[in-house]
């Protein structure tokens, strides 16, 4: 880095990237970063720079950011936005049991019989069992020990 951009060594990239409310700086790209160095570089001069604090100096480079990267983001704002309504979706039976969560994918090849002990068991809480025998034992002994 050239010494008319000694300044940018002053910059806190991880404050940066909060500020900009990413998730990594590996989201900005090398590229635009070096761009709004030059740029600030060049519109305010190395020695009013390096008279700057840090937080502003933090500041000043994450609002050109901002307008350097306004697609990225919006996406990424988009996509944060998506996956907290799939989180919310996928965690809403656990908050409201009232609530039955049907993939429409798993009931769309079903014929009416199966459809309707899908439907069974999920409203009615019904379990299918196949294992009745220990459920029918007419001798009461202990189930749980064993005996030689």
């Amino acid at each position: 880095m050239p010494e008319k951009e000694a300044w940018a060594y002053q910059l806190d990239w991880l404050n940066i990237v909060s500020i900009l409310r990413l998730d990594s700086i590996e989201q900005i790209p090398e590229t635009k970063r070096d761009r709004v160095v030059k740029r600030i570089s060049k519109l305010y001069g190395a020695e009013s720079l390096l008279s700057f604090k840090p937080s502003e100096l933090d500041e000043l480079v994450a609002n050109d950011l901002r307008e350097l990267m306004k697609k990225e983001l919006i996406m990424h704002a988009r996509r944060k936005e998506k996956i907290a309504k799939q989180m919310k979706a996928k965690m809403s039976p656990f908050k409201n049991p009232g609530v039955i969560g049907i993939d429409m994918n798993e009931i769309k090849d079903m014929n009416p019989d199966e459809l309707m002990k899908f439907f069974s068991n999920k409203l009615m809480g019904k379990k299918n069992d196949d294992d009745q025998d220990d459920d029918n034992d007419k001798y009461s002994e202990d189930k749980h020990s064993y005996y030689i």
